[in-house]
């Protein structure tokens, strides 16, 4: 009988989580925890667009206007949040942000966000570019940042779309991390053409507000409770493995005032829990930790 080959991705090989090599974070810490906040700008009229309701007609003013709530109004509320609790983020940033909110970029960068790449704008999918717009789009989007001067090391595609081709050419373009792939609780190598390759950074498509609450209509108590689970959980099996957990968050979403309160309340017990096994980190961060480890799991 012949066995179908079923097409395969080629970036990492299968390797279960249990009996791999042991490492740490800073001081010996086991759960590293970042919060990735999503800063996304929408065309209006046209192109994707998460939705609160069904959009009726276009120009869709209700969900437009719902998103962009997030940059007016929730990703401040974010900012005055995480200075209440001394906390740092890893801002995905669209470069498309630089223009059409100015001063929303520049103050991540000046609170001391990590600035990450998160494409040009989330009205589009880079993985239905050719080759050739992908590469002219990346480095549209680095130039961008250029002129704010911020240089990302780490990118999140917009929509979680990726061409064939992106993770190589996001290592041809200088990247070191992309967050596209929840494949693990642990960083990954990613192989690439150029034999470089670029690290896969845990980033939860399950801590992640969107899926939570956009798909499964679930609310923010439930959105919370889970990322205190999560959190429960990894603990438990840090004696035996280190972990990444990304706190995917939206301004739009987690932004409103009713989401962002459960959202305060669950971070402060954690903050206040003051767990030593906890590193509260960014992306980049743990990017540049696991590198130079060169660890050879990794």
């Amino acid at each position: 009988m012949t066995v179908a080959t079923l097409s395969h991705h080629g970036r990492y090989d299968y390797r279960p989580i249990v009996g791999r090599a042991d490492y740490s974070w800073p001081e010996n810490r086991r759960l590293a925890i970042y919060l990735g906040v999503n800063h996304e700008v929408f065309a209006f009229g046209e192109g994707l667009g998460a939705t609160l309701a069904p959009s009726k007609t276009e120009p869709d003013v209700m969900n437009f206007a719902w998103r962009d709530y997030g940059n007016r109004v929730g990703a401040w509320r974010f900012r005055e949040m995480f200075d209440r609790l001394e906390l740092r983020t890893t801002a995905l940033v669209n470069a498309a942000i630089i223009s059409q909110c100015p001063g929303l970029a520049e103050a991540c960068r000046d609170r001391g966000d990590e600035i990450a790449a998160h494409g040009h704008s989330n009205a589009e999918a880079e993985g239905e570019q050719s080759e050739d717009e992908e590469r002219a789009m990346i480095a549209n989007v680095l130039e961008a940042f250029a002129g704010i001067g911020v240089r990302p090391r780490g990118w999140l595609g917009p929509w979680i779309s990726e061409s064939h081709r992106t993770p190589d050419l996001l290592a041809e373009a200088g990247f070191d991390y992309v967050l596209d792939w929840a494949h693990d609780d642990q960083p990954t190598r990613l192989r690439t053409r150029s034999g470089k390759g670029i690290l896969s950074i845990p980033y939860s498509q399950e801590i992640n507000d969107i899926p939570s609450i956009i798909a499964r209509q679930q609310e923010a108590v439930t959105f919370a409770g889970m990322i205190e689970d999560n959190v429960e959980q990894l603990l438990s099996e840090c004696d035996r493995r280190p972990s990444v957990l990304g706190i995917a968050l939206h301004p739009y979403i987690m932004g409103q005032p009713h989401r962002a309160l459960h959202l305060e309340r669950v971070l402060t017990r954690l903050r206040e829990a003051d767990d030593p096994r906890i590193w509260w980190t960014t992306a980049g961060a743990v990017a540049e930790h696991v590198a130079a480890l060169g660890h050879p799991d990794v």
